[in-house]
């Protein structure tokens, strides 16, 4: 029973994955935003309670303490390392660029293709940008089915293709349309309409490739389904 439960258990996770990112999760797109955010306030924590700890341990040291002038300094370090580490750089902070997704492992590239993608997010409509989010979120989700594919395969390519070549070109093929030019109507459309219905393609792509990897789980889950009825509720 254990290897029914397993395969059942797999194939579950793997639908659920697809199915419940129908929708954007409003929680993980914030926290991907609020990443660097998270990265300052954190340096910021650590470097002030630095700063008290050692204040503490000189007042307790010195006879004194360290009197008026010493909590004058303490104040005036405590501001200088929240200026210092607000501005400074996060780690990491830059984004990869669009030539270098192509030579990324598989495994790795929708999380290296969210990063570009989360950083070109505010140069885009309003429209485009919620379509950003979801396809941050069909990322998310494909990446751990990345494992399991042959790295050279023919469904690699494919998603390689389109994760890691088709997609930040086309993004880059907007942002270099002139701001002006963007609302303005060409053959039927407009470039800003173009890149929303192009983004909408992509995110429904990516979905469908997510689907065909977990094709296995889901034809295992229904086979065990079924062999389950058939062994122990028609033997009642």
């Amino acid at each position: 029973m254990s290897e029914v439960d397993d395969a059942i258990a797999a194939a579950r996770a793997s639908w659920s994955r697809i199915a419940g990112d129908a929708e954007p999760v409003p929680a993980r797109r914030a926290a991907r935003r609020n990443q660097p955010l998270g990265r300052r306030l954190k340096r910021i924590a650590i470097a002030d309670a630095a700063i008290l700890a050692a204040a503490m341990v000189i007042g307790m040291i010195l006879p004194t303490g360290i009197g008026i002038m010493g909590a004058v300094a303490v104040m005036a370090l405590l501001i200088a390392a929240t200026v210092v580490f607000a501005v400074w750089p996060a780690e990491n902070a830059a984004p990869p660029r669009p030539e270098k997704l192509r030579e990324v492992d598989l495994r790795a590239l929708p999380a290296q293709t969210e990063r570009w993608l989360q950083a070109q997010r505010r140069a885009l409509p309003a429209p485009a940008q919620h379509l950003v989010d979801r396809i941050g979120d069909r990322l998310d989700t494909l990446s751990p089915q990345l494992g399991r594919i042959e790295p050279e395969g023919e469904q690699a390519l494919e998603i390689r293709r389109l994760v890691g070549e088709q997609l930040p070109a086309f993004v880059a093929d907007y942002a270099r349309v002139p701001e002006p030019l963007r609302r303005v109507e060409r053959n039927g459309r407009t470039p800003d309409g173009a890149l929303v219905d192009g983004l909408g393609v992509i995110e429904r792509e990516i979905a469908g490739m997510t689907e065909r990897l977990a094709q296995g789980d889901l034809d295992s889950l229904q086979t065990r389904g079924r062999f389950l009825e058939m062994k122990y509720q028609n033997d009642r």
